[in-house]
């Protein structure tokens, strides 16, 4: 199993024939090295609805009639757009045929501008954690630091995470490597920052916090086996 980094916070999952890609923000995004053309994967899963993790999801979704799996509500908002989805709320799992998809609580918002400039509320944002071939790969979405990290940690041995550091819109570096302390994942990414001004971080920085010497920072394309 491949997972690579794609700058902001796209992850991209390759396992016995299937490309996931988590939280498609292709198109505008300065720091990716995707392109949508190229793009066309079988499963997309989102972390919430905000335009920088929504991303190119219906577009790409369409080329061949991805699976979409989000929070119940994204789920049902995006299959009324004639999307394959497939919700799950919080705490809750599912088994597919690549594997098993958990979504977890993140403290932070989750919504969608219509054109028209109405803001449609969509449930609870979520992190994801996917088991695929014997291996646990955490994606925290946008979220704060919270104490029930240690509890995803202890319930899920966690092979490789993907935390935000940005700060400004979810925790920064000195909250994320706390996390990382509490979920005591063998490897820690860090995402979501240098995307925009207001989220500049020095992820090398970052990664020198981690008491557990565990941390790796990926550039866009960058990737790691499992």
């Amino acid at each position: 199993m491949k997972i690579s980094y794609h700058g902001h916070a796209i992850v991209q999952i390759k396992t016995d024939g299937k490309e996931i890609l988590i939280d498609p923000f292709i198109t505008g995004n300065p720091l990716t090295d995707l392109q949508v053309e190229r793009e066309a994967p079988d499963v997309i899963v989102l972390t919430h609805g905000h335009g920088d993790h929504l991303g190119d999801t219906v577009e790409l979704a369409k080329k061949k009639n991805a699976l979409v799996i989000a929070i119940n509500e994204l789920a049902e908002y995006l299959g009324r757009k004639g999307l394959k989805t497939h919700g799950i709320n919080i705490g809750g799992s599912y088994r597919f045929d690549f594997g098993t998809v958990k979504l977890t609580q993140a403290f932070h918002s989750n919504s969608i501008v219509e054109e028209d400039g109405t803001i449609v509320y969509l449930g609870m944002p979520a992190g994801v954690l996917l088991t695929i071939e014997g291996k646990t790969i955490y994606h925290a979405g946008d979220t704060a630091l919270f104490s029930d990290m240690k509890l995803i940690g202890e319930r899920h041995p966690i092979d490789l995470a993907f935390l935000p550091i940005g700060d400004n819109f979810t925790m920064g570096p000195e909250d994320a490597a706390y996390a990382a302390k509490l979920l005591n994942a063998k490897t820690v990414v860090p995402i979501h920052y240098n995307t925009f001004p207001v989220i500049q971080q020095d992820p090398e920085a970052f990664v020198a916090k981690l008491e557990g010497g565990n941390g790796k920072v990926l550039k866009p394309g960058d990737e790691i086996e499992l």
